[in-house]
């Protein structure tokens, strides 16, 4: 091609432009790309997915697209982390931009609930203000099997499971109707020692001179340790190597009764093997005061440092659209996560969703029975992913018979204790 003719078609080229023939090639080239990344399992990943395609379907300009790279072989603008990795990724030089700063300079409201007291306290600041966006919140309950309850001649519906004393008669009928796995737990140091604690106003945690350090070993806890050794010697409570093996049993009918996190409701509901029913964590009667509140926990979505305003601006639209009701609904829905804001809570009472969320109720009622208090609040010192490994390595030692409950709660604080 010549020059008089690249001359020629150049200006074809750009009237055609002018009259708007090229729009969706302008379109592209200035649509903006915000990049989120997340390691959430399957069915959690259909709803981020999901979630994408609809906020992408209505908005203008930008588009959020799913990043396979996160902060160590990438720069991604959002990523939703959780246990070891948000550990890693808080500590040292900041890595995140606040997200109560990210969406006042982007002068986009930020319509959340203030950071309750029983939440965990990885994405909020020292003044009470939300560094990142607590999406997957949950907090353990109870599930039941209904027809296993029937078949031992319980009704699911007027169950006594309100205690721990009444929830062990329960499992005593049905494991004299022949039911192999009566109880299962699906986080052992979660459930027994972190949130049976807040549930029942006692401490884990003391301060030791201008530190916090573990004391998850006081009477309350080694008390009820020691009330489900007993239950493992009598085969009324089955622990397994693995959460997802307890959460798989139940789901397949080989475990009557489970605690585990409140979201977990979703999968077993989809399992489709089991007739689930939800309740409360059962409490013990001869503690005063009993039940408080137990705590929520899980992964949350943090903004990366160092982006451009506009960016940011994208990002705030995208959370702001997250948080609309409908959207939150949807989310809860899919995930089993909890509301984010008081229009998802209300949202997620309507009737007309039927028992679609009961989950979400029964975990909300749990959550906020009482105002939380400096024992029954989150306790950073228990929450780290370190401190609840070497919990359930700790109490294994119970489950197998070759440890006390004392003995085995003693070393987990000893353990625990190192480099606080």
């Amino acid at each position: 091609m010549n020059i008089k003719r690249f001359k020629t078609v150049f200006a074809s080229l750009a009237g055609l432009a002018a009259v708007g023939v090229l729009t969706p090639l302008a379109q592209a080239s200035a649509e903006q790309q915000i990049q989120l990344y997340h390691r959430l399992p399957e069915t959690k990943a259909m709803a981020v997915k999901d979630l994408v395609e609809r906020f992408n379907a209505q908005a203008k300009g930008v588009k959020v697209v799913l990043s396979e790279a996160g902060w160590r072989d990438g720069s991604p603008h959002m990523l939703i982390l959780e246990g070891d990795d948000e550990e890693s990724f808080v500590a040292g030089k900041p890595r995140y931009k606040p997200l109560h700063a990210l969406m006042k300079d982007a002068k986009v409201p930020l319509q959340t609930l203030r950071p309750p007291a029983m939440m965990t306290r990885t994405p909020v600041d020292a003044k009470g203000q939300l560094l990142a966006l607590p999406v997957g919140l949950s907090t353990p309950v109870l599930f039941l099997n209904r027809d296993a309850l029937r078949k031992a001649g319980v009704n699911p519906d007027t169950a006594p499971v309100a205690t721990w004393f009444e929830l062990q008669e329960t499992l005593g009928r049905l494991a004299d109707a022949g039911h192999s796995c009566p109880y299962t737990v699906a986080e052992p140091g979660r459930v027994m020692v972190e949130n049976l604690s807040a549930w029942h106003n006692e401490p884990v945690a003391a301060a030791r001179g201008k530190t916090v350090a573990p004391s998850f070993n006081g009477m309350f806890q080694v008390k009820h340790v020691a009330m489900m050794a007993s239950w493992a010697r009598a085969r009324y409570l089955h622990v397994f190597d693995h959460r997802s093996e307890a959460e798989q049993r139940f789901a397949a009918g080989d475990c009557a009764v489970i605690a585990a996190p409140s979201e977990s409701w979703v999968d077993f509901r989809r399992s489709g093997k089991v007739d689930v029913a939800v309740s409360r964590l059962p409490y013990h009667e001869d503690f005063p005061g009993a039940p408080q509140n137990t705590v929520a926990d899980g992964p949350a979505l943090w903004a990366a440092a160092g982006k451009k305003p506009d960016e940011y601006k994208a990002v705030a639209r995208f959370i702001a659209f997250w948080l609309q009701p409908e959207n939150q609904v949807a989310w809860q829905r899919q995930t089993g996560y909890l509301p984010l804001n008081r229009a998802g809570i209300l949202a997620s009472r309507s009737e007309l969703l039927g028992d679609d969320l009961d989950n979400v109720r029964v975990a909300v009622e749990q959550l906020t029975n009482k105002p939380a208090t400096a024992d029954s609040g989150a306790q950073p010192v228990v929450e780290r992913e370190r401190v609840r490994r070497i919990l359930d390595e700790e109490l294994a030692g119970v489950w197998a018979d070759s440890k006390a409950a004392k003995e085995a709660l003693d070393n987990a604080v000893a353990r625990a204790s190192v480099g606080n």
